[in-house]
């Protein structure tokens, strides 16, 4: 017999003697534990026998880990209203920590009609009560930060070291040789894709595509059974302190805007059956119309304290019990906004900064959605970095040959003081990027000016319409010698600025091999050869793999890149001072009105050392078409300077009058002392 219960924690929690549930609704009337076998069948149904505060909870004694179940939400119906309690409809547990089997396409799913819907339903899992993970982190300061972005699936399915069987799961992740191969590349901190328990959406089904990316989330607490060979808990967990104990961090971009439940025509799997007014944003005037400002049909309403709770307890529980260094947080506006508008002191974002178990986590938001006021780059609080698509525009513009760009690389070059430091913060708040997942790889963007998405069943109307890239007169691949060079001294040139600027640098897994997406810009649906990394690459392209590991390791043996504050003219910092200079062609400080119109230019960045000893570093750039005769400077002092990097393949000639003979089209790195 089902006894009362505690009211907490949330979701199901086992002891000796049984399990305790509790699930949050406001608007129910009854709520209904069902208990399903190893087979899907459903063995029992319990009344949740008390609700303290919208909170309905049960113990169940005999009740162990592994058992399947989900819940029933008897309460009122009447969508134009926003009510959507159809006890037909078996939900998922918010905060079960492990679902078991596929979510299924049938009408039973859809809250209008009465058909059970138990049979195309994953189960949530009771799951033993965990300890905080015990694995020891990394912990990377914030300024010696490289950010790796993989899908974990992609990253895997066409590996030649991973067994077929692991390929696309967290087994296939923590695979001893992928692992070896990031560490060798000389990143820290491993931003893995959504992880989290997601959907398909049905007009990819219906086409015989699948989510590929994973942001179509169903639950905040257990991982993707997809990509697991078992238990999906257990597996994530064994692949965190894999790449903890190869000295990475993890980094989970999580998608807390929206859920895959959809707009009012989407199924109905959990939130919107327990109490849909608590989980969603609605018209004020109109509760059955939910706000998309994310354009996925639904938004995530974070100004309910049960809500914000949920997000709070889902974070702090991957960071505990998961070993989780960090998240990265898709459309990040819809975390700040409120009815008036975004707000950096938003209670959900205060309640992420200050949250004690999440105080070490580095967190990183990408600052825009689509809905109204969705674009705040600059405008997150302290503890917060933020995905930078100024950067990754201007770079690419620049480097393309726009004109009247030079000015915005070495904004760029500079850490993008003018976005973030008038909010206090530092040169680390840019995540600076210039590819993504969203979007051209390196490669394609010097080989497609125009997207090809036909794949995705939209007609190509979906990702990017503008990319700010280049094809050197072929659209896509060729065998042409002179293209295939200058697109890749354009690709090396793109990858060194990303090395060389302050911030924090953000590489998409395959760039430094050359993978190709073959011009798809929008590679959400593409769980094939497409969106799967080809790593045959790193046999096509082994220099510049090579260059691309040489550049990531040169920024961490080099501090001047990596500064912690943001330097004009001078600052003073424990080790001495820094100074930073910008350098015409003619060796003298730049003016102003130069940014305009030129194409070649240095940063000089030199740190005085209280033993009166000096390091610096020099940083040439040469957008001309031919070579470009530039000084480092007319009043510097004879310094011993060594070519640390160049994109092009010779280097810059010196001479004993400070005189630099800057190859064409390339960018170069000089140090001394």
């Amino acid at each position: 017999m089902i006894r009362t219960g505690q009211a907490g924690p949330l979701g199901s929690t086992p002891d000796k003697d049984g399990t305790n549930f509790a699930v949050y609704s406001s608007i129910a009337n009854r709520v209904e534990l069902c208990l399903f076998d190893e087979a899907g069948l459903q063995v029992a149904r319990h009344d949740l026998p008390d609700c303290s505060d919208g909170v309905w909870h049960g113990y169940l004694p005999g009740c162990r880990p592994g058992q399947r179940y989900g819940f029933r939400v008897h309460g009122p119906y009447d969508a134009a209203q926003g009510l959507r309690c159809n006890p037909n409809k078996l939900l998922i547990d918010p905060y079960a920590r492990r679902l078991q089997g596929e979510f299924r396409w049938t009408d039973s799913v859809f809250d209008a009609n009465d058909e059970d819907s138990a049979g195309s339903m994953p189960l949530s899992v009771v799951t033993d009560a965990i300890a905080v993970a015990d694995h020891r982190r990394p912990r990377f300061p914030w300024n010696e930060t490289i950010f790796y972005e993989c899908n974990l699936r992609g990253y895997t399915m066409r590996h030649p070291a991973v067994d077929e069987a692991d390929r696309g799961t967290f087994s296939g992740f923590k695979n001893r040789e992928v692992l070896e191969y990031i560490k060798a590349l000389g990143v820290t901190s491993v931003e893995l894709m959504p992880t989290y328990a997601f959907i398909d959406e049905h007009h990819l089904v219906k086409q015989g595509l699948r989510n590929f990316w994973g942001y179509n989330t169903i639950s905040f607490f257990a991982p993707m059974p997809r990509y697991a060979r078992g238990d999906a808990d257990t597996e994530m967990r064994d692949m965190v302190r894999s790449i903890h104990d190869a000295g990475l961090e993890v980094i989970l971009d999580v998608a807390y805007n929206h859920t895959g439940e959809a707009g009012s025509d989407g199924p109905t799997v959990g939130f919107r059956g327990l109490d849909n007014l608590t989980y969603y944003r609605t018209l004020p005037d109109d509760p059955g119309a939910y706000i998309n400002d994310t354009g996925c049909g639904n938004t995530l309403n974070v100004e309910h304290p049960r809500v914000r709770q949920m997000v709070v307890d889902s974070l702090a529980w991957f960071t505990d019990s998961m070993g989780v260094d960090g998240f990265r947080f898709d459309l990040a506006t819809v975390l700040g906004r409120r009815h008036h508008g975004f707000s950096k002191g938003h209670p959900l974002l205060m309640e992420i900064s200050n949250h004690p178990r999440l105080r070490e986590s580095k967190l990183i938001a990408e600052p825009w959605d689509p809905g109204p006021g969705g674009y705040q780059l600059g405008n997150f609080p302290p503890r917060w970095a933020e995905w930078n698509d100024i950067y990754r525009d201007g770079v690419r513009q620049f480097w393309r040959g726009d004109l009247g760009k030079s000015g915005v690389l070495a904004r760029r070059l500079h850490g993008s003081a003018d976005i973030f430091e008038a909010s206090g913060r530092g040169p680390v708040s840019s995540v600076n990027l210039v590819t993504a997942h969203d979007g051209f790889t390196l490669r394609d963007s010097v080989s497609y000016v125009h997207r090809h998405n036909e794949a995705n069943g939209e007609n190509n109307r979906d990702g990017h319409a503008h990319n700010y890239s280049c094809n050197y007169g072929v659209e896509g691949e060729t065998d042409d010698e002179d293209i295939i060079r200058q697109r890749r001294r354009h690709s090396l040139n793109l990858f060194a600025t990303l090395l060389m600027s302050q911030g924090t640098p953000l590489i998409l897994a395959g760039d430094e091999f050359g993978n190709s997406q073959q011009g798809n810009n929008n590679a959400y649906a593409q769980d094939n050869e497409t969106g799967w990394l080809d790593w045959s690459g790193r046999e096509d392209e082994p220099l510049f793999t090579e260059l691309a590991r040489e550049l990531i390791w040169l920024r961490r043996e080099t501090p001047l890149l990596r500064l912690p504050e943001y330097v004009h003219g001078t600052l003073e910092l424990p080790e001495g001072t820094v100074r930073i200079d910008w350098i015409n062609q003619c060796g003298d400080t730049k003016h102003e009105s130069e940014w305009a119109h030129s194409r070649a230019f240095t940063k000089v960045i030199a740190l005085g050392k209280h033993d009166g000893s000096e390091s610096v570093a020099a940083i040439l750039v040469n957008a001309h078409h031919h070579t470009a005769d530039m000084r480092l400077s007319r009043s510097e002092t004879l310094r011993d300077w060594r070519v640390a990097f160049c994109s092009a393949r010779e280097d810059p000639q010196l001479d004993e009058a400070r005189r630099v003979t800057m190859p064409a089209m390339s960018i170069a790195l000089l140090l001394s002392g």
